[in-house]
């Protein structure tokens, strides 16, 4: 009998359907090295056949059965498990391992919620170092918007604890678990769900957004994947027109003497002192486009040859740096801190040469001041504000200037995850139910402008938030935006206080919802402040602080 025919006899006697089943599957955040809120029941769900049962265990422990919906949908519900142990849990043919049980939160917001440890070294690089401590952990939700609807789980993704990827975690949900940990001697479990640049509105439901009709219209306008691709492709084709110019119109890059040589003779160069913005307009307009800045470095014997690190603080937009003709880093917008290796044998005794490539695309180029501008020998990166060190060569004083190729302003860049409500369906709707002990919401910088709608948003979020967590007094946490611009710019820091005042406002009006000072801990150069480990310790001190009279 050929395998047609064995196969038509097998479907006709009805065996070979019914002993195929759908894996049960679990969410991606239902997995080896979660932590589990205490004192709550332990929540399971996942997918399998309708109606098919599905067992849930705790390994020596309790366990239950429940049957997936119509849609194939189960969740179950177990005792809470004990504080302060660690489990493992069998769901159907599945193990899940070195499951903790302490506190869990929500921290969500915008950039510097986002902000990673990495970041924040200048400032507190020995401590992280020296502190390891498998018991808190971060689950980073993926970066993914969807104008679709909400999804039921996320792309892959993983529990991570501090001794596998510290440099990873959100430097404040850090700081604050740190700060948790050291007082319960409890597991922290901190769920990541941040997004550079991101309003409020990007975090609401649909459902939730409903009085919004300005909003969802926004989103509607982009609804169609056909239409957002073709935007991309056209706006790509923009950038590369915008960059093919400038790089043909750049003779420090198109001409036969290249501004990165360090052969050129820049003697005819303009002097500038590092922090001068009289080359960055025409007296009224920003001088969009390249400029080009050169500096002579001596490095004595005993440093000739090795390894460093370039320190080049912030830049305002885009540069490409070279260090003896060869090209050593670059960034392609403003707020990275400049951190770029010098390999070993590229430095030599006597003159070197540092030159950079500075890309205005939009606003007033400059070197951001009162960052850290030097070269740094050893296995240091970092740069310790207000310490030199004898291995150290400042980069701070004259430069040597000229003008690159001048440009109209770079083409403008439409973010989709900016949109309403589509943060909210790719990574806030397959996370909601999973039972936190607290929201923390660091967000707000990218609603200044529109502070007077941010309580009425603010407060339809947290509602929103609560009603699909099926806790309807889930703690949240405010974080105060902080002080930032220059004292001169009256009108951007009334609009920031404005702005300040506004989340004051929905923390009085809001009942389980705290404002967390932050105001004083600001930098006015940089919209990333950061003492994130002052602002954690605050965060951390408020939870403890409300939990004081009921279990926590």
């Amino acid at each position: 009998m050929n395998k047609l025919l064995i196969l038509t006899a097998l479907l006709g006697a009805g065996s070979f359907c019914q002993d195929i089943r759908a894996e049960v599957k679990l969410p991606q955040i239902i997995s080896d090295g979660m932590v589990v809120q205490r004192d709550r029941p332990l929540t399971l769900w996942g997918t399998a056949d309708p109606g098919e049962s599905v067992t849930v265990r705790v390994v020596k422990g309790k366990s239950a059965t429940v049957t997936a919906d119509s849609l194939g949908r189960w969740r179950a519900e177990l005792p809470a498990l004990k504080t302060g142990k660690t489990y493992t849990l069998t769901v159907a043919d599945k193990t899940v391992s070195n499951v903790a049980v302490g506190d869990v939160l929500l921290c969500s917001g915008q950039s510097n919620m986002e902000l990673p440890v990495s970041r924040v070294t200048d400032m507190f690089a020995d401590e992280v170092m020296e502190y390891r401590n498998p018991a808190i952990r971060q689950f980073l939700v993926p970066k993914e918007f969807d104008f679709d609807g909400e999804r039921s789980d996320l792309s892959p993704t993983s529990w991570k604890s501090v001794d596998d990827d510290v440099m990873g975690f959100s430097a404040l949900a850090y700081f604050t678990a740190k700060a948790l940990n050291s007082r319960t001697g409890l597991p922290v479990g901190i769920i990541n769900a941040s997004w550079g640049g991101t309003p409020v509105e990007s975090w609401i439901s649909e459902t939730a957004m409903s009085h919004y009709p300005y909003y969802l219209n926004q989103k509607a306008v982009y609804s169609s994947e056909a239409y957002r691709t073709a935007l991309k492709e056209q706006e790509w084709r923009n950038y590369q027109a915008w960059n093919s110019v400038i790089d043909a119109a750049d003779p420090g890059l198109a001409g036969a003497a290249k501004y990165y040589s360090p052969a050129l003779d820049d003697s005819d160069w303009q002097e500038t002192d590092l922090f001068s913005t009289s080359w960055a307009s025409d007296g009224m307009t920003p001088a969009n486009g390249s400029h080009w800045f050169r500096k002579t470095v001596d490095i004595d014997a005993s440093h000739a040859g090795k390894a460093a690190t370039l320190r080049l603080g912030c830049i305002v937009d885009a540069d490409s740096v070279w260090v003896n003709g060869r090209l050593v880093g670059f960034t392609t917008y403003q707020y990275p801190p400049r951190i770029y290796p010098i390999p070993e044998g590229l430095l030599k005794e006597g003159a070197n040469t540092i030159t950079v490539r500075l890309i205005s695309q939009n606003g007033a180029p400059h070197f951001v001041p009162e960052k850290p501008y030097k070269i740094i020998f050893g296995d240091r990166p970092y740069a310790v504000y207000g310490r030199t060190y004898p291995d150290e060569i400042s980069l701070e004083g004259l430069w040597r200037y000229r003008k690159g190729a001048p440009m109209p302003a770079g083409p403008a860049m439409m973010f989709y995850c900016y949109m309403p409500c589509v943060l909210y369906n790719a990574m806030i709707a397959p996370v909601i139910s999973y039972p936190v002990c607290g929201t923390v919401w660091y967000q707000g910088e990218s609603n200044v402008s529109r502070s007077n709608q941010y309580p009425a948003l603010l407060e339809t979020m947290i509602a929103d938030w609560r009603k699909a967590s099926g806790n309807a007094g889930m703690p949240f946490y405010i974080v105060e935006l902080a002080d930032f611009l220059h004292e001169s710019d009256r009108g951007g820091r009334a609009a920031w206080q404005t702005m300040r005042e506004r989340q004051a406002q929905v923390a009085d009006e809001t009942p389980g919802v705290s404002l967390i000072r932050n105001s004083d801990l600001g930098e006015w150069n940089d919209i990333h402040p950061l003492d994130k480990k002052t602002l954690g310790n605050r965060v951390a001190e408020k939870i403890l602080s409300e939990n004081n009279n009921r279990p926590f």
